[in-house]
């Protein structure tokens, strides 16, 4: 009887958790709807380019897939076992948890409870996704960086600033990480001994020049082709700009969804897409459309998880 009590607990921790995120994301959607005309917004859904839509669900539907084969090339790395489809399956499981199943139970816990359920540690399991999600924000930051290079004068001087000196102190940041694990003295800290050995498992990733350049093609490409997943959403809707500005623009509004204060970052995605685009001149309703529409498609592109998620439990493997 007294293992179930701290379950117990904390399974109530997860629930206020999930209920305080669903009220966050409601009170940001109801300020947002306050705002905008909604009977403008659907009319601009009602007249959608359906085939857009779909070739945007087939491009998300990709990059979800490469991000897969890049976790199995991480986990491989690192000498864990099974094939290339074990992992694109328990990543797509991942996506559907995060995207069409928004619960207490994050799409990471489920990568790593299935590697664990396959006779590994669940702490060097979670180091193997905790390197797989540093990797992925690395290409979003250097793809973001080269974007914004391109066009400097998008954004107002100042907001171009900050947001560079966070990219870059992220690249800085994740080239620190690879050669901390050399700072013998950390060892003497519980937490720094963690973050030690992950530095350590990192640079294994990492070694060598072939494969450097292969996780950071990957993690460039697959952020290639959610941007490429967004741009067609937005021509879908009537916004005309290029995917430069696309790519300059989107990648801080996906960073801000990985805060978890909302449900799958409904309402911070939304805001933030208002926020920025309307400083182009893009109009509100026309956006706000778009990252409903982004959202959706999202959690379309998720559900080959589903699938997986059933057949796993009806035939238990």
């Amino acid at each position: 009887m007294t293992d179930l009590r701290p379950a117990t607990a904390s399974q109530q921790r997860q629930h206020w958790g999930s209920a305080l995120r669903l009220l966050v994301t409601l009170l940001i959607l109801w300020l947002i709807f306050r705002t905008i005309n909604m009977d403008s917004v659907l009319n601009v859904i009602k007249q959608v380019n359906i085939p857009l839509l779909g070739l945007a669900v087939l491009f998300q539907l990709l990059s979800t897939l490469l991000a897969g084969y890049r976790w199995y090339l991480v986990m491989h790395q690192l000498r864990f076992g099974n094939h290339a489809g074990f992992y694109i399956r328990s990543y797509f499981k991942g996506s559907f948890f995060n995207q069409g199943l928004p619960t207490s139970i994050g799409g990471d816990a489920i990568r790593v409870v299935d590697v664990a359920a396959t006779g590994f540690r669940k702490r060097d399991a979670f180091k193997g996704v905790f390197i797989d999600r540093i990797l992925g924000l690395l290409g979003l930051l250097l793809l973001n960086l080269f974007a914004n290079a391109l066009q400097p004068d998008l954004l107002p001087k100042q907001l171009f600033y900050i947001l560079n000196l966070l990219v870059l102190g992220g690249v800085a940041g994740f080239v620190l990480l690879i050669f901390i694990h050399r700072l013998r003295w950390l060892n003497r800290w519980r937490i720094s001994r963690f973050l030690l050995s992950i530095s350590s498992q990192l640079q294994d990733v990492m070694r060598g020049l072939r494969n450097t350049s292969r996780q950071m093609g990957l993690s460039i490409v697959i952020h290639i082709l959610s941007m490429i997943n967004i741009f067609l959403i937005g021509r879908s809707v009537g916004l005309s700009y290029d995917i430069v500005t696309f790519t300059i623009i989107v990648p801080p509004v996906i960073l801000l969804t990985l805060v978890p204060i909302s449900l799958a970052g409904w309402g911070v995605r939304e805001g933030a897409m208002i926020g920025l685009f309307t400083l182009i001149g893009a109009d509100q309703s026309i956006v706000l459309s778009m990252s409903i529409l982004y959202g959706i498609i999202l959690v379309v592109a998720s559900l080959p998880g589903l699938y997986v998620y059933l057949y796993g439990k009806h035939h238990h493997v």
